[in-house]
């Protein structure tokens, strides 16, 4: 997945036989601006930073203080353009960014609609980004949410059109879209619910030595399964008709598939 990179980078160079150093950020305009602090120079005469651009633009901010303020309001910039920052510094001091996070990608996104399509697309709409983050895809299985897939987000305040091809469980289904941006905290959309006709899934055989299936009937199908030993802990997952149970150690095991919860023994 393609990924916006924010970093603080130290790059040395020589020019007229002295030595600078340049702190590159880059991200997206989120409204804010950037807050520096700028000690003197080793040498004690003058301040460390000498020079601020802003996408190749040397900035107008009065930097010859302890502390000045890159003011991005002046550079007519709008919510979710783009934004290079290079701080250019005598080499025997180095400023510090505050508030680096204030260019990092935020999940704004508001839904307009949602919906699942009979060929088992979900679909939804979006309007309000300001940074390109990742939708995770979620289901509803087993009592709790499945991350099922990842789309890219265009991160555009205009309306953004995503599709995502779904696998639905029997019976009524129920999926959702969120982000998690520099905070940690997930952003969640509405769910929207799809009623499947396909007919329940079983498993077997209970005792197992070497394979399980799941059938729908007497047919083979393809569904979504997790299997757990007796400490909780996962040993197997996918998207399948058959597992191959014969590495499990004997014991115990729960079984999560299609929309129900089972236990088989392997022998």
């Amino acid at each position: 997945m393609k990924k916006i990179f924010f970093a603080i980078i130290s790059l040395f160079v020589s020019t007229s036989g002295f030595s600078t150093g340049v702190i590159v950020l880059e991200g997206n305009y989120q409204g804010k601006n950037l807050y520096i602090q700028n000690p003197f120079a080793g040498s004690g005469v003058g301040f460390c930073v000498q020079e601020v651009r802003v996408n190749g633009n040397v900035t107008t901010d009065e930097i010859a203080s302890s502390a000045f303020e890159i003011d991005f309001r002046n550079l007519q910039l709008k919510v979710g353009d783009k934004v290079e920052v290079k701080i250019t510094h005598k080499d025997d001091c180095k400023p510090k960014v505050l508030n680096p996070e204030v260019l990092k990608p935020k999940s704004t996104f508001e839904v307009v609609s949602m919906s699942v399509d009979k060929d088992l697309t979900f679909k939804w709409t979006t309007k309000g980004e300001t940074g390109k983050l990742a939708f995770t895809i979620e289901q509803f299985r087993w009592n709790k949410w499945v991350k099922v897939g990842e789309v890219e987000g265009n991160g555009t305040s205009t309306e953004n059109n995503y599709s995502f091809k779904v696998a639905p469980h029997s019976g009524k289904n129920q999926f959702r879209v969120k982000q998690v941006d520099y905070t940690g905290q997930p952003k969640l959309s509405k769910t929207v619910d799809f009623q499947s006709t396909a007919a329940e899934v079983t498993f077997s055989p209970a005792k197992v030595s070497k394979e399980i299936g799941f059938f729908s009937g007497t047919t083979p199908v393809e569904t979504m399964f997790e299997i757990y030993d007796q400490f909780g802990n996962i040993v197997k997952k996918g998207f399948a008709s058959t597992v191959d149970a014969s590495n499990l150690a004997k014991g115990a095991y729960y079984l999560n598939y299609d929309n129900k919860m089972g236990e088989f023994i392997k022998k």
